[in-house]
């Protein structure tokens, strides 16, 4: 690495706190109570729970979602021997990616044990403390004899992360890559470039998965592995020694169709390549050299597809794409041991990922790339979010299948929607939006229909079933983009397309309509048909207008105020409500809160600000959640005179009267809302119990800033803008809107469309 990278990388460990890990609580430790409830003397009822019936370690401590990361640090990264202490930040940094990637916690335990006997007493004496143990970083062939030792001594899933890891996604690479070269893996003759744990793990699980082991050539430091060789070989090493005369690797290369290294930089020569069969596929993990550049195998074997362990190339083989989802499935079936089954099911859910669209999350991470299955996309990239969704259900299956769940799992729609939490954190959140938006099978109509987030979004709506869509665009440019994208519907099956300009059958009804609607806002006839034809916004309005659809999603480019005034003349208010307002929502990892008014009114009056929260609250509930309501302001219960806070004083008072079983209170300060103990030292006959989930602000600034200020400062995912107060469901994305938000506005819209017609 450079000296500017290495700088980057220390600092990034040392500030602003060494290390990249932290012990947080999960329980409240605020009241003498909560100390003896969760100390002396209130543990004792747990501790003796356990002590009659074992298995109850999961339901009253972390054991049942805590893993082991235990190493000794004797073959670390491409570092070697670096002893346990240096090998720390690495063992960390595993930690990290099993609770990013699987809300899995982990305690790394580095062994000061290079003895192997001594290292497994060690690591067998913590089974107390551990659901599973991840072996990292132990070299060769000592890691052989470790593992399997402590797999037979200890009840508990122990995996090897550097031989099974490296395997299963190696195989599911070589699945795949196999079947776009037209090749199936009991034909093809396979060469390796090393012979350690890794390369031998990968080799035992292809030959398990139906390569035979005739066809397999093992190569390492010395030369080929043959029969009578001489040295000592530990068995699943000696099972692949052949009867040959060849001796190098250059000469075994012939016809072979696969070529797996795991050893070192450049030992595969560009020249050599010409010997492999035709379409090779050359697996090339050697790190953070391969053992040949891609560019270079690409210019003597155009045919040939290729992968490496680097992200700078395509086709990563990456461990992290299956050890937490691995270990996430092992857990929550309560498995003794992670078995070949298990394994293969974690290939093919691997493989099978791949060959779906990659979602916009993954296009984001990689530079707007949309990588669609082919030569340059056999493996799903590291990041892709859905791998958890498809490999932790299929390997919790193979474990219940083959015996070794305690905790068999009985409904697996069900545990998919969990799942969703460490996909998209407002999956708990949105689930009952979902359901409902389901059943009412609605039409949604997206004005912004050849917008790549829109057409990802819409994939998504159509696999989950959560409506029927309509794009209003283009209908060549929408085909070309699906294509490029690579996704999977089909215009005028899966979703329909509308093109203004085209289209006349369905929109040139609707002109002589629109234009009474805008004649009189300075908008002549030719005009009102041009913007009819040439804004989205208006045409999507007035499908909704004319009940050809059901529920209207706007905007995402552009001004989002220029789009609600295309749309409003077209869906105006409810009669019932004298004003527009937008409710935003921010989901974190402690809650989700909603902010109104965040768009549409500058400086509501006390009358509006008790309409807006009464309309608020219904949406709240919208989501299975009791709306808590809290009026701020920049003083707390009188303590100001000001006009705002006397404003928010009248909305409460007008709030008692108009909707008496609403949870609400104010004025009140923004931490006083989200504390009850802040409030309980000035005022002890509040109405707000608990912290707040719906903040109405004075006004719009307040609002709009807190909400971007937090979502900014934090991870919170985004609801909204939800429109409150419109005649038909209409809403306006915002410029930042992802994939995943607009499906989630899509249920939402979807729901409203369904409390409306019914």
């Amino acid at each position: 690495m450079d000296d500017d990278f290495r700088k980057a990388a220390l600092d990034y460990h040392r500030l602003p706190t060494p290390g990249k890990l932290s012990v947080t609580p999960t329980k409240r430790m605020a009241t003498q109570r909560d100390l003896a409830l969760a100390y002396s003397p209130g543990v004792a009822a747990a501790c003796e729970e356990i002590q009659a019936d074992p298995s109850k370690a999961r339901d009253y401590t972390a054991r049942g979602n805590l893993v082991g990361v235990i190493s000794n640090g004797t073959a670390v990264l491409g570092l070697g021997n670096i002893g346990p202490l240096a090998g720390k930040p690495v063992m960390e940094g595993k930690a990290v990616l099993f609770k990013k990637f699987a809300g899995i916690d982990v305690f790394d335990i580095e062994v000061d044990a290079a003895d192997p006997d001594r290292f497994i007493e060690v690591v067998a004496a913590l089974e107390p403390t551990f659901g599973a143990i991840n072996l990292e970083d132990i070299k060769a062939p000592e890691c052989f004899r470790i593992e399997a030792e402590l797999r037979a001594r200890m009840g508990i899933p122990v995996f090897h992360d550097d031989q099974h890891g490296t395997a299963i996604v190696a195989a599911a690479a070589v699945r795949n890559g196999l079947e776009v070269q037209g090749k199936t893996l009991s034909d093809v003759k396979l060469v390796t470039s090393g012979a350690g744990a890794a390369a031998l793990a990968c080799v035992d699980l292809l030959v398990q998965m139906g390569l035979h082991i005739e066809n397999v050539t093992l190569t390492d430091i010395k030369g080929v592995v043959y029969e009578g060789r001489g040295d000592e070989m530990q068995p699943n090493m000696a099972r692949y020694a052949r009867r040959t005369d060849a001796r190098a690797l250059s000469e075994v290369l012939v016809d072979a169709d696969v070529f797996l290294g795991l050893s070192a930089p450049r030992v595969l020569k560009p020249e050599w390549l010409a010997q492999m069969a035709a379409k090779p596929f050359i697996l090339a993990l050697a790190n953070p050299e391969p053992e040949i550049l891609p560019d270079l195998a690409r210019a003597v074997r155009p045919d040939a597809i290729i992968a490496t362990g680097r992200s700078d190339y395509p086709n990563q083989v990456n461990n992290v794409l299956c050890f937490p989802f691995i270990f996430r499935g092992a857990l929550d079936v309560g498995a003794t041991e992670i078995n070949e089954e298990m394994k293969v099911a974690a290939v093919e859910a691997i493989a099978a990922l791949a060959r779906v669209e990659a979602s916009e999350v993954v296009t984001a991470a990689y530079g707007g790339e949309a990588p669609a299955f082919g030569p340059e996309y056999i493996i799903p990239k590291p990041f892709d979010p859905r791998l958890i969704l498809h490999v932790a259900p299929a390997v919790a299956r193979a474990a219940m299948r083959t015996g070794v769940a305690t905790r068999p799992i009985t409904d697996f729609d069900e545990y998919k929607d969990d799942l969703e939490v460490f996909v998209f954190r407002s999956g708990q959140v949105m689930r009952p939006i979902f359901e409902v938006a389901r059943r009412a099978n609605k039409r949604i109509v997206y004005a912004e229909g050849e917008d790549d987030r829109v057409l990802r979004a819409v994939q998504t709506v159509i696999d989950d079933r959560l409506a029927r869509p309509v794009l209003v665009g283009r209908h060549r440019v929408i085909a070309g983009r699906i294509q490029s994208l690579g996704l999977r519907m089909t215009p005028g099956q899966d979703v329909e397309v509308l093109d203004p300009e085209e289209d006349t059958a369905v929109f040139g009804p609707l002109i002589e309509p629109y234009l009474k609607m805008v004649e009189r806002k300075g908008v002549p006839p030719v005009m009102a048909e041009r913007q009819l034809q040439r804004r989205p916004t208006v045409a999507a309005a007035m499908l909704l207008h004319a009940g050809l659809v059901d529920a209207a999603l706007v905007g995402g480019h552009g001004d989002w105020w220029r789009h609600m005034h295309y749309w409003h003349p077209v869906i105006p208010r409810r009669p019932s409500v004298t004003r527009l307002y937008a409710l935003s929502g921010l989901i974190q990892s402690n809650g989700v809160l909603f902010f109104c008014d965040t768009h549409f009114n500058l400086d509501p009056t006390a009358e509006q600000i008790m309409e807006m929260t009464m309309l608020a609250a219904d949406a709240v509930r919208m989501f299975g959640i009791t709306p808590r309501a809290a009026l701020l302001s920049h003083s707390s219960f009188g303590a100001s005179n000001s006009e705002s806070a006397r404003k928010m004083r009248t909305a409460l008072a007008l709030l008692h009267e108009h909707a008496p079983d609403l949870e609400v209170d104010g004025e009140m300060q923004g931490d006083a809302a989200l504390s009850e103990t802040l409030r309980d030292r000035v005022m002890t006959s509040g109405r707000l119990s608990g912290t707040a989930n719906l903040l109405i602000m004075p006004t719009l600034d307040a609002a709009n800033i807190s909400f971007n200020l937090l979502k900014a400062a934090g991870e919170g995912l985004q609801i909204g803008p939800i429109t409150l107060g419109a005649c038909k469901p209409i809403h306006t994305l915002a410029g930042s809107a992802t994939a995943r938000a607009i499906v989630n506005l899509t249920a939402l819209a979807a729901l409203q469309a369904e409390q409306h017609t019914g």
